[in-house]
């Protein structure tokens, strides 16, 4: 495996790059040789953190994405830079993603502009009641104050729902989702 020297570095780099130079740099990251997969996970990697506050968080939406067939990187969180907290890898595609968990019942929207900045996709994962609408609006809101924003992921539970960009189109997209989310 190559060594890529400082992973605070080469995380950087992600926010300059767009495109097949960004899905390179993701690919060169995890290939980075201070991953290491979880003696419990094998499809989890992990350059360590274990003792990260949001660990267990982080650690239970991985193994979510796993059962979605997913090889999830859990990426460090080097001090000065905004980073993502994912790679996840599936079939040869590599995407990024920003975990968001949703604990309280108000939160869903502030918790999706906190990730302007920091990647393009978001993972909400729902550990509690939410109300489909509210979050119908929220990820509404995302989409449009976030113009590079690209996707939306929500685990509730055993569901997994995708919301891209395209989806907005839909003139019902708030009940079409609202509708999804409380099936």
């Amino acid at each position: 495996m190559e060594s890529l020297g400082d992973i605070a570095s080469e995380l950087a780099k992600l926010q300059e790059l767009t495109g097949s130079e960004f899905i390179v740099q993701l690919k060169r990251i995890t290939n980075h040789n201070g991953f290491h997969p979880i003696e419990t996970d094998p499809n989890i990697f992990t350059m360590g953190g274990e003792q990260d506050d949001d660990y267990e968080n982080l650690l239970s939406a991985a193994r979510k994405a796993v059962e979605l067939g997913y090889t999830v990187y859990i990426l460090p969180n080097p001090r000065g830079i905004r980073t993502a907290d994912f790679i996840f890898v599936r079939k040869g595609v590599y995407k990024m993603y920003d975990l968001k968990t949703i604990q309280g019942k108000g939160s869903a929207g502030t918790q999706l502009k906190d990730s302007i900045g920091q990647t393009n996709r978001v993972l909400l994962h729902i550990k509690s009641e939410y109300n489909g609408m509210a979050l119908a609006r929220s990820i509404k809101k995302y989409f449009e104050i976030n113009p590079k924003a690209l996707e939306v992921l929500v685990f509730k539970g055993k569901k997994v729902l995708t919301v891209k960009r395209i989806s907005l189109q839909d003139k019902d997209f708030l009940n079409t989702f609202r509708m999804r989310y409380s099936k």
